[in-house]
């Protein structure tokens, strides 16, 4: 699957800030509300150590990384559902997204005005879930109105679905999240799915603390790691504001300033790795022709509908796979050793693609 992740939260929490440090956009951030006006899309390439690493000894005239889109939107305001402020409008754009990630703002700045008045990270975190639940709600209703007529009239597939629609409706009404639905079989699946309920999706939190809380954070994001920790969902805590001046940095510079302030990885590192945690995300690698690229995908994707990432045609005339992991060439230090010592391995389609796979797929054309 491509990872990409909706970027949500209130007014002036640091979405926008967050956003242009991933993806090295150019975003209007400033001070007062709903500097966002349209949604800014960028794709970041994933950092990744073992695709450097491969690179070294398969010597490839090109390096493709795996990458991450991000969406930004408006800040959502409480009673956003009602028209207030500009979020809700935009909503649509982070439909289709893997996940949401969710800023919340943990730093105190008099030049920078909180919508609700003050630091509330519990709170804050409410008032986006609750306007998050009410646009799915919204969004239900209105399929409820547009098959009620059709099922009335005796439309099998609009009953099914009017029967999905009312089922989710019932439960948003209740105050619960569109990810408490379960569906019946892989036909309300279906159904449901084509909602594209933000509630239904999987979310995680970025702490945005100032730069003098680094790196221990502060008890603004020290509530929301707690909040994350009850829920098991990832959180990570990050400064805009230091993530944006690392992007002026060559890498020498970049080391010695985030060992100055005791961190060992930037914020964003901790934010895809966080967005893979709770995708179940791992990383496997191709070598074909003269390119090394590198593959999201779910943890136990066999290898042909792994190699369907690369080529529909390599899914469905796969044979065979050539597969040595990452662990195995670093120990060796070259794929010549590891086929002398047998670290290569032929897999067929049962074969469940493992993080690090270095993978050379055999197929039918």
């Amino acid at each position: 699957m491509a990872l990409n992740i909706g970027i949500v939260g209130l007014p002036n929490a640091g979405k926008s800030t967050i956003f242009n440090a991933l993806t090295r956009a150019k975003a209007p951030t400033a001070g007062y509300p709903f500097t966002t006006i349209e949604p800014n899309t960028g794709v970041m390439q994933l950092p990744d150590e073992r695709l450097l690493k491969i690179a070294e000894f398969t010597h490839p005239e090109k390096i493709t990384p795996a990458t991450v889109e991000f969406v930004d939107v408006a800040g959502l305001v409480r009673g956003a559902s009602r028209g207030e402020g500009l979020g809700n409008q935009f909503l649509g754009h982070i439909r289709n997204m893997s996940a949401l990630l969710h800023v919340v703002r943990c730093f105190i700045d008099e030049n920078v005005a909180h919508p609700e008045g003050a630091i509330d990270p519990k709170s804050d975190i409410e008032v986006i879930e609750t306007e998050l639940l009410l646009a799915d709600l919204q969004t239900t209703e209105r399929r409820v109105a547009r098959v009620e007529k059709q099922a009335k009239s005796g439309d099998r597939e609009a009953q099914r679905s009017l029967a999905v629609y009312q089922r989710v409706k019932e439960l948003l009404e209740s105050g619960k999240t569109a990810s408490l639905f379960s569906p019946n079989d892989a036909e309300e699946t279906h159904i449901f799915d084509e909602l594209g309920l933000l509630t239904a999706k999987p979310g995680f939190f970025a702490a945005n603390i100032d730069e003098g809380s680094m790196p221990g954070g502060n008890r603004f994001s020290d509530e929301v790691l707690k909040i994350a920790g009850e829920r098991n969902i990832p959180a990570v805590v990050i400064s805009g504001k230091i993530e944006s001046e690392l992007l002026d940095l060559d890498e020498a510079e970049r080391a010695e300033y985030l060992g100055e302030l005791g961190i060992t990885e930037t914020g964003l590192v901790g934010v895809i790795r966080g967005g893979y945690r709770l995708l179940g995300l791992i990383t496997f690698y191709t070598t074909v022709g003269p390119e090394l690229r590198a593959w999201s995908v779910p943890a136990g994707t066999p290898a042909p509908r792994a190699a369907g990432k690369i080529h529909s045609d390599m899914e469905r005339g796969f044979i065979k796979a050539e597969v040595l992991n990452f662990h195995d060439l670093a120990i060796v230090g070259s794929e010549h050793q590891a086929k002398e010592e047998g670290k290569v391995r032929m897999e067929g389609k049962d074969y469940i693609v493992q993080d690090g796979d270095i993978i050379r797929i055999k197929f039918n054309a």
